[in-house]
């Protein structure tokens, strides 16, 4: 594969300066924030990627903040500046996986991740590596090429790539704090690229000739849509203004008939895939004009071409802003929120990154009171006071929400004419109260405040109305979500054990960790049940499906269990017979898998078997932890003949049995042996400590996941010494 854009000097070796001095960038930031923004620059140009970005994780570490960005367009930075760290794009993949994630189309783009794809639906590859101080991963980077490359990076492009990403990382390790966590900031940065070819001094009065003379329209603009050169031509499409009115102005803020989506669209199509593109738009005297845009790294030269009379189109009938991108944003990035708690941080941070909202709050009406869902930027004072009371009070929140008006008050005089309270708080100088609504009801309200006047134009007010649109129906879904979510929790929590029975020499701890997508209700289980002093049975088991009739089939599996294993005569394998011709008797279709021990502590050992479940594990004193192997007959349900062979083991004091099910350790990828070893490897690493903490240590260990599919049970029991 060629070298993109690659320099006839080597790679510098470490120590040495990345750019010469005509090309540095002028300093950003303290020495090593300019040190980190000219790598960038640098590993850009040497690979040929025409956007590059660098994140670093807030304190939190919740939320990817972009610290500088290069060659992005300028509508795009805002809605980009902030990444929560489990939304599904490459950069906080990146940093979740702690390796590099490389989507070399946009066929790749929607099939791993169709929200960004829908949001930005252009050609384009993109890699994000993720970067560590240590072993701790800190933040990401990201560079972005147009779709004419070739569909991988080659040797010496990745080269670049590990020799810019060790010197950010060796950058971020030293600007660290006591906290090691490198200093962030909350506003992005925007870097120049670095010039292809050096400039002649006879090229600049050659080209602005050249484009003098043509009787089209030419214009050059930057990354972020400011007129840099126009020629006569242009000018007077564009509304007959002087060249001097026009330069350094927002193209689309300046002249009234671009301002409208398609041409914006284009506009950022062109800088995101490098590719050119046209559109056709119509002015105001009815004349359609197409407009050609020329992409490059560091702006966008704009051909424009009259091709005569446009007799269906005025400018009247021009579409006006409406901020459909951001929009459109908003609503894909909320079809990721299942929580009312993530709802509010989408809207939060998209209100504060795009609208500049300062401080935002929700409120619903419960029992006919104000109930406050969230908040950000109030203080608790003005959230508590509002808080609990009755909508039918004189509040400008509470009349929205009878009203279904949205109210917008530009600044303090406004809002005082009509509700003076509301001065008082928080020194706010400029307020909307914005209605949530449904197609059956008023939800609620959501209160937007500024520290700045704000005289709000109608554009924006049609847009603050639609946001709160989308997050009445993203609410409204939270809010059923949590219901069922906890009404389904209760259920799991009834037909589990309340608590585990004190048995003499035995200490047990248990742990149950519902599934994060769903309704959350599985069929997991786990039981231990007294036989005598010094006797007990220990169930683990898992049932197919993760719906209320997987609980309910559970809760039955469980007591047939219960009511056979307590029976002085049945063996392990007598007990999973019982429990499998019970399961067909109920002619399910579920399936179950069951693992069954019989503990005799006087003896120091215990009998297994095993219906299809993945083996305990033991571990002996100052051993290491092994799977109890014992062959496994069918799972329950499935062969009414089946066989349950049944294998006793020594259980000596000291030693720990860990019983769990699959979620613990099942993960994309990884082959279910390899799974089963890795858990044995943490369990013989955690050393001598009390149940609860080893079950919270092995917990931690299992598959990290933005929506944990399946439950967990976990039951450790632990034979112990006498003294």
């Amino acid at each position: 594969m060629a070298r993109v854009g690659r320099r006839e000097e080597p790679m510098l070796s470490r120590g040495t300066e990345w750019l010469t001095a005509s090309h540095r960038l002028r300093p950003a930031g303290p020495p090593a924030t300019s040190e980190m923004d000219e790598t960038l620059v640098r590993a850009a140009r040497e690979t040929g990627a025409h956007i590059a970005m660098l994140y670093l994780l807030d304190a939190a570490g919740e939320v990817l903040l972009m610290q500088s960005q290069m060659g992005l367009p300028g509508p795009m930075v805002g809605q980009w500046s902030r990444l929560r760290a489990e939304a599904g794009v490459p950069a906080t993949v990146a940093v979740r996986r702690r390796e590099r994630v490389w989507v070399p189309d946009l066929e790749e783009l929607a099939r791993r991740f169709p929200a960004m794809a829908f949001l930005v639906p252009y050609h384009f590859s993109v890699l994000a590596t993720p970067l560590r101080i240590d072993d701790r991963v800190v933040g990401s980077w990201v560079l972005m090429w147009s779709s004419s490359r070739q569909p991988r990076l080659g040797s010496y492009e990745l080269e670049v790539i590990d020799e810019a990403t060790r010197r950010m990382e060796e950058v971020l390790k030293e600007s660290a704090g006591d906290d090691q966590r490198p200093p962030v900031t909350p506003q992005p940065r925007t870097l120049t690229p670095l010039p292809s070819r050096p400039s002649e001094g006879a090229r600049t009065p050659a080209a602005f000739g050249f484009a003098d003379r043509l009787r089209d329209g030419c214009v050059s603009l930057d990354l972020y849509g400011h007129i840099t050169y126009l020629n006569d031509p242009a000018a007077e499409m564009l509304g007959g203004a002087s060249h001097g009115t026009l330069l350094g102005r927002v193209l689309w803020d300046a002249v009234d008939w671009l301002r409208g989506p398609v041409f914006k669209e284009r506009f950022r199509h062109a800088v995101v895939s490098q590719q050119p593109t046209t559109c056709l738009l119509g002015t105001p005297g009815g004349v359609t004009v197409e407009a050609r845009l020329h992409p490059d790294p560091t702006g966008v030269s704009l051909h424009l071409v009259s091709t005569g009379k446009l007799p269906l189109a005025d400018s009247s009938a021009h579409p006006q802003p409406h901020h459909l991108h951001e929009l459109l944003h908003l609503a894909a990035t909320l079809t990721r929120a299942l929580t009312v708690r993530q709802v509010i941080e989408v809207v939060t941070d998209h209100m504060m990154a795009v609208c500049g909202v300062h401080s935002m709050a929700v409120f619903i009406a419960e029992g006919g009171r104000l109930r406050v869902l969230g908040s950000h930027g109030f203080s608790r004072t003005f959230v508590e006071r509002l808080n609990g009371m009755p909508v039918d009070c004189l509040t400008m929140t509470g009349r929205v929400m009878r009203t279904g008006e949205a109210r917008f008050y530009g600044d303090r005089e406004e809002m005082g004419e009509v509700y003076k309270p509301a001065l008082d708080a928080d020194d706010m100088e400029a307020w909307a109260f914005l209605p949530l609504s449904l197609p059956d009801r008023l939800a609620g309200t959501c209160v937007v405040a500024f520290e700045q006047p704000h005289p709000f134009s109608g554009a924006e007010r049609t847009t603050l109305t639609s946001l709160a649109g989308l997050m009445a129906q993203a609410l409204d879904r939270a809010l059923l979500y949590e219901a069922k979510d906890q009404a389904a929790h209760c259920l799991q929590t009834s037909l589990l054990p309340r608590r585990l029975p004190d048995i003499e020499d035995l200490e047990a701890a248990a742990r149950y960790v519902p599934a994060t997508r769903g309704v959350g209700v599985g069929g997991d289980f786990y039981d231990l049940i007294r036989l005598h002093d010094h006797a007990a049975v220990a169930v683990i088991g898992d049932v197919q499906g993760h719906n209320l009739s997987a609980a309910a089939l559970m809760g039955q599996v469980r007591t047939a269990i219960h009511a056979s294993a307590t029976d002085p005569e049945a063996d392990p394998g007598t007990v999973l017979r019982n429990a499998n011709r019970l399961l067909l008797y109920l002619d399910t279709d579920l399936f179950t898998s069951c693992v069954l021990l019989h503990l005799d502590l006087r003896l120091r050992a215990f009998s297994i078997a095993n219906a299809g479940h993945p083996p305990p594990l033991l571990r002996a004193p100052g051993g290491a932890a092994e799977p109890v192997e014992v062959p496994p007959g069918p799972l329950l349900g499935i062969d009414p003949d089946a066989e349950y062979p049944t294998l006793q083991v020594p259980f000596s004091p000291g030693a720990i049995l860990a019983l769990y099910t699959d979620g613990l350790i099942e993960a994309p990828g990884v082959h279910l042996d390899d799974a089963i070893a890795r858990l044995a490897a943490y369990l013989t690493k955690a050393g001598q400590q009390p149940l609860h903490l080893l079950g919270e240590t092995l917990l931690d260990q299992a598959p990290a996941a933005e929506q944990r599919g399946d439950d967990i049970a976990l039951l450790l029991l632990e034979h112990l010494p006498r003294p």
